[in-house]
C-alpha cells in the first residue's frame, strides 16, 4: 500500500507542475476565460506547490519506506484537503459545474476536485498510523 500511495503522490506533484504548465502557456485547462476566474486561479501557484513538493517527498518517502514520508504525508494530505475545498467551494458559488457537459476544462476540474479530497482523505487516513 505504501508503494501505491506514494506513486500517486508523485503523480500528483507532476501532474501539478503540468497543469501550472499549461496554464500559463496553453491555457487549455482554464474554464473561463474571465477575469474573476483569473484573478482566482492566479492565486493558486504558491499553495499548489507547497502541495506538489509535500507530495513528492512523500511519495518518495513512502517509496522508500522512511518515517518522515508518512510525516510529509501529513502534510500533503492536510494541503490536498484544503486546496479541494477553496476550489470546490469557488466551482460551487459560481455555478461552474454547471458547465461539465460540454466544457472538456471544467471536467478536468471535477477530476481534480475528487482526486483531491479522496487522496487528501486516503493520505492522512493512512500516515497518520505511519508517522509515529
Amino acid at each position: 500500500m505504501r508503494k501505491v500511495l506514494g506513486t500517486l503522490l508523485i503523480l500528483t506533484a507532476v501532474t501539478t507542475v503540468a497543469y501550472w504548465a499549461n496554464y500559463f502557456t496553453g491555457g487549455d485547462v482554464r474554464v473561463v476565460d474571465a477575469r474573476w476566474y483569473s484573478a482566482f486561479e492566479d492565486a493558486f501557484p504558491v499553495s499548489d506547490g507547497w502541495m506538489a513538493l509535500t507530495s513528492l517527498l512523500a511519495g518518495i518517502g513512502l517509496w522508500s519506506g522512511r518515517i518522515w514520508g508518512a510525516r510529509f504525508g501529513l502534510l500533503a494530505g492536510s494541503a490536498l484537503l484544503f486546496l479541494a475545498g477553496m476550489d470546490i467551494t469557488f466551482n460551487i458559488e459560481n455555478g461552474l459545474y454547471a458547465q461539465l457537459a460540454a466544457n472538456d476544462a471544467m471536467k478536468f476540474e471535477l477530476v481534480i476536485n475528487v482526486w483531491t479530497l479522496v487522496l487528501g482523505v486516503w493520505v492522512i487516513a493512512f500516515c497518520w498510523k505511519e508517522a509515529v
